[in-house]
């Protein structure tokens, strides 16, 4: 008797090729996560424990501050260009404070190191050039249309296949009694 599903020769074919940043990401956090222990373990065996709880202790309170402070620098700018009638302007550093500061407050020392050369302006505005230009790069290559056709396309293409194109209008008047509840729809 044939279901109509695929069979698995069909559906190895069909089904569309991983990227390779979701082949490797997996791999190469785990990666990350084993350097920093190592790390630690080897800083820890060199200095003492102490000095490696001091210095994750530091780390924290310091991507703490750097946090607090972007995100209230963030929040001025907004309020700023809300008072003007405009966009906020020169926020793009705020981004990369709080990515720095996220990078200090996770234990470890590579990611503190990382964390620490985030902060450094200069950096700051060379990865926010580069960001920039990669974005506007692939807003050009992107199919012309608005976000109201991605979300048209997204109810069109459902899994179960059923979509109901339609509006619901409503018609209370203030002296209706209320209705008792609808059975629901069955199909």
């Amino acid at each position: 008797m044939t279901t109509g599903a695929p069979t698995s020769a069909s559906s190895a074919s069909a089904r569309p090729r991983r990227s390779r940043l979701r082949t490797f990401l997996p791999l190469g956090v785990v990666a990350w996560v084993v350097l920093e222990i190592w790390l630690l373990t080897v800083v820890a065996g060199a200095t003492s424990g102490l000095t490696v709880f001091l210095l994750l202790l530091a780390g924290l309170v310091l991507g703490s501050a750097v946090v607090k402070r972007a995100g209230r620098r963030a929040f001025r700018n907004l309020n700023e260009a809300l008072q003007r009638g405009g966009s906020p302007s020169g926020g793009s550093g705020n981004g990369f404070l709080m990515l720095g500061g996220l990078l200090l407050m996770i234990p470890g020392l590579i990611s503190d190191v990382i964390g620490l050369v985030l902060l450094i302006p200069p950096v700051q505005k060379a990865l926010g050039k580069r960001a920039e230009r990669s974005l506007d790069r692939r807003l050009r290559a992107a199919a012309p249309g608005g976000f109201g056709d991605a979300f048209q396309q997204a109810r069109i293409h459902r899994p179960d296949g059923k979509v109901v194109q339609g509006e619901v209008i409503r018609h209370d008047e203030p002296g209706d009694a209320p209705q008792e509840p609808r059975p629901p729809l069955t199909r």
